[in-house]
């Protein structure tokens, strides 16, 4: 089982299409272990972005993550991340294939709605930035066995 960090930007929750959102990676399989509706400050979105700073779309990445209220969940799952990231499509809107949630909602720029975690280390990272231990749950799903061969064992 993997886990991996969402964050469902201003833009769709100013849209009213958060709840949506989320419920195409539960109907996919992927289980919520953590979720909570935050306003995120400057100095969290600056470190959320760090790997950007000093490019030119540094600022204006942080001033739409601080914008409004965001969702934040860690969904668990076989192969999570690499599920997560097909789900929400490619960076560029205009780019992300159709049937992805960007590809589906997404137009232009930084509103594409949707963070997700690249890789492994990088989802590890995220999660401890926007949760703390304690706000992680692990339960079981009488469903997984339907959804995950080896759950059924």
């Amino acid at each position: 089982m993997e886990r991996t960090l969402v964050l469902l930007k201003p833009d769709a929750l100013q849209r009213a299409i958060a709840m949506e959102l989320l419920a195409r990676f539960e109907r996919r399989g992927l289980r919520f272990v953590g979720l909570k509706l935050v306003q995120i400050e400057e100095s969290l979105a600056r470190r959320h972005y760090a790997e950007h700073e000093g490019k030119f779309f540094f600022d204006g990445l942080v001033r739409h993550l601080t914008s409004g209220p965001v969702v934040a969940a860690v969904l668990e799952g076989p192969e999570a991340i690499q599920v997560v990231r097909a789900l929400v499509g490619a960076t560029r809107p205009h780019e992300a294939a159709a049937g992805t949630i960007r590809g589906d909602y997404a137009l232009a720029g930084l509103r594409n709605l949707i963070h997700a975690s690249d890789g492994p280390d990088t989802a590890r990272d995220e999660i401890a930035l926007h949760f703390d231990a304690n706000e992680l749950v692990d339960y079981a799903r009488g469903l997984d066995a339907w959804i995950v061969e080896d759950a059924a064992e």
